[in-house]
């Protein structure tokens, strides 16, 4: 029976939250599917991916408020509103869309990710010790983050009143005030000590957050059990498929590419023209990159042009494309790319960086169901699911999590396991 409904607004971002319950041992799936059918899973925790990052705000809130009415109404005990920790998305219209639904007076919201270097401090969001506005995500070229006080931020969104609290200690109790109570974090144990009050004076039938607060809340929801923790076949070739923007993956794949890494930079055409792998020209392009990755072990395929994006801004100006438009093209063109390739024995294991990228992927190979298995690194997440009934295994992430040195300190964790494949 399901316990939790996790709500999420991405599918990188619904893996690395419901890994958070799978490390410990609990049964957790995630879906791409906003009408799924409680019933038909068993599963203790299911994360729902509703893709709503990038709809208008009117949009998103509608969708999540029917999937709460109807988590609801399947008996679900607890409903966790998955937020994005760099604050991006239609944060306000969510929560009000869960608020409202609920039934319920309050929600308490946690949006910082200590553990990664996001934390909220007198109702302000800091990345990595900036306020967000002034890190990548406020520079984001499709939608910057606009606000680094929380309370702003949702109040574009929403009418609902929002309240600034301070992380809750065992002397302090829930502010009575009805509306989204967003709490300060500097610290995992901020988080933890602020759940423990909210659960003691029962205020977390629903709730809302990040990985960071999904990460507390396995142990304080009482769901947490002895993990087990199998030997894993993972193949040791790395194919890393890139459709971010974000400048810390930038560095990431030069990073990698500087330790040898095979990196291929899609051209415009091959990115936004309609049709193109379907070609003639494309399925060569196909048949060469697979001799690639034949030949090569750690390879790269990226959506980002060599010193800028200018040429395929050029590209998409000439053919009338605008910033949505652009955005959905690159990642529909990766996936369909990676459709093609997926069955092929030279692919290995797959690293996957983008939620859109993530999502066209398995859209293309007929997949809406993914098992989170653990964290290889903070915020990057190893999954697996069935494919022509084989088991396939995915490495995600988000765009701007991780060090440096990560695809290339993956590479050696996958050199360093033993594992043959499978």
């Amino acid at each position: 029976m399901i316990l939790l409904c996790i709500i999420a607004d991405d599918f990188t971002g619904a893996l690395d939250t419901g890994v958070q319950f799978a490390a410990h041992g609990v049964s957790t799936r995630v879906v791409v599917d906003p009408n799924v059918d409680f019933s038909a899973h068993e599963a203790s925790v299911l994360v729902v991916d509703t893709e709503t990052r990038h709809l208008p705000a009117n949009q998103a809130y509608d969708i999540v408020s029917r999937l709460v009415e109807r988590a609801r109404r399947a008996g679900i005990s607890y409903i966790y509103k998955k937020t994005d920790s760099a604050l991006r998305g239609n944060i306000g219209a969510e929560l009000s869309a869960l608020l409202d639904a609920s039934g319920q007076a309050q929600l308490p919201f946690l949006p910082a990710f200590p553990q990664t270097g996001r934390i909220t401090k007198n109702g302000i969001h800091y990345v990595d010790g900036v306020p967000v506005t002034e890190s990548p995500f406020g520079k984001d070229p499709f939608e910057p983050v606009r606000h680094a006080a929380v309370s702003q931020l949702i109040g574009e969104q929403s009418r609902i009143p929002v309240k600034s609290c301070p992380a809750l200690t065992d002397d302090s109790s829930v502010p009575r005030e009805n509306g989204i109570l967003v709490f300060d974090a500097e610290t995992v144990d901020d988080l933890r000590r602020t759940g423990q009050m909210l659960l003691k004076e029962h205020r977390l039938s629903i709730m809302a957050g990040c990985a960071g607060f999904g990460a507390v809340l396995p142990e304080l929801l009482g769901m947490a059990a002895a993990a087990s923790h199998p030997v894993l076949r993972l193949d040791p070739r790395l194919l890393v498929v890139c459709g971010s923007v974000n400048p810390i993956t930038l560095i990431q794949l030069d990073r990698a590419e500087a330790s040898g890494f095979t990196r291929l930079r899609l051209t415009p055409r091959q990115k936004l023209e309609p049709g193109y792998w379907q070609s003639g020209e494309g399925a060569e392009q196909i048949r060469k990159i697979e001799a690639i990755l034949a030949d090569h072990p750690h390879c790269i395929i990226e959506s980002n042009d060599l010193g800028g994006n200018r040429p395929t801004a050029e590209y998409a100006a000439s053919l009338g494309i605008d910033l949505e438009t652009l955005r959905v093209r690159i990642a529909g063109s990766l996936g369909y790319l990676v459709g093609q390739i997926f069955t092929s024995p030279s692919l290995g294991t797959l690293l996957l960086t983008g939620g859109d990228t993530l999502l066209q992927c398995m859209n293309c190979v007929g997949v809406q169901e993914l098992e989170p298995i653990c964290e290889l690194e903070k915020g990057v997440v190893l999954a697996s699911f069935t494919y022509h009934g084989c088991t396939r295994h995915v490495i995600t992430k988000s765009g701007g999590f991780g060090q440096e040195s990560l695809f290339t300190d993956l590479a050696d964790q996958l050199a360093q396991s033993g594992a043959g494949r499978d």
